[in-house]
């Protein structure tokens, strides 16, 4: 089921959204490395992202927002480890990030994924996240054969799997 999300970023450019969004996995995958723990690499790479989110003004002038990434996540990996285990990562009193960032990030990390698909894979998805789950009405309405949805399908599920950094047997149906 698609839910959504009210249009937070109609004063940013959508690169930037994009740019930040797209940097979840790498951050993910440096954060494992540097914490203890994958509760506390999820913090750090969450926690990094939004830092990113406040500052995406600044962000829009930085020519590689990858290294630029990394760095605030060591930077505040080192921040945490010098501070007592009570205390939040961060104390401030700027405005709450809104509880859609998250989603709205996996949002744009999926449809960018969708428009890498093959197109008949992609028409397939966008007909799935649509509401239709029935082979037979999918196959009716892009005039394919049954088996020929069920694979297209199931390699597109395998590929949007791979670029959303998910486990090979992990539910696709989650993200849509």
């Amino acid at each position: 089921m698609i839910h959504s999300l009210p249009d937070t970023t109609s004063h940013i450019a959508p690169d930037v959204a994009q740019c930040i969004s797209a940097l979840q996995g790498d951050l993910i995958r440096l954060a494992r490395r540097l914490a203890a723990s994958e509760a506390e690499a999820q913090d750090l790479a969450q926690e990094t992202l939004l830092r990113l989110w406040r500052r995406r003004a600044q962000v829009e002038a930085v020519d590689d927002l990858r290294a630029y990434a990394r760095a605030a996540m060591r930077n505040l990996f080192r921040q945490g480890l010098r501070r007592a285990p009570h205390l939040p990562l961060e104390d401030e009193d700027g405005p709450a990030i809104q509880p859609e960032l998250f989603a709205m990030l996996a949002l744009t990390d999926l449809r960018v994924a969708i428009t890498r698909l093959p197109d008949d894979q992609a028409d397939l998805i966008t007909l799935v996240m649509a509401g239709e789950t029935s082979p037979a009405a999918l196959a009716d309405q892009t005039d394919c054969p049954v088996n020929t949805v069920m694979s297209r399908l199931a390699r597109a599920r395998a590929q949007l799997r791979r670029d959303m950094d998910m486990a090979p047997g992990a539910p696709v149906a989650s993200l849509l």
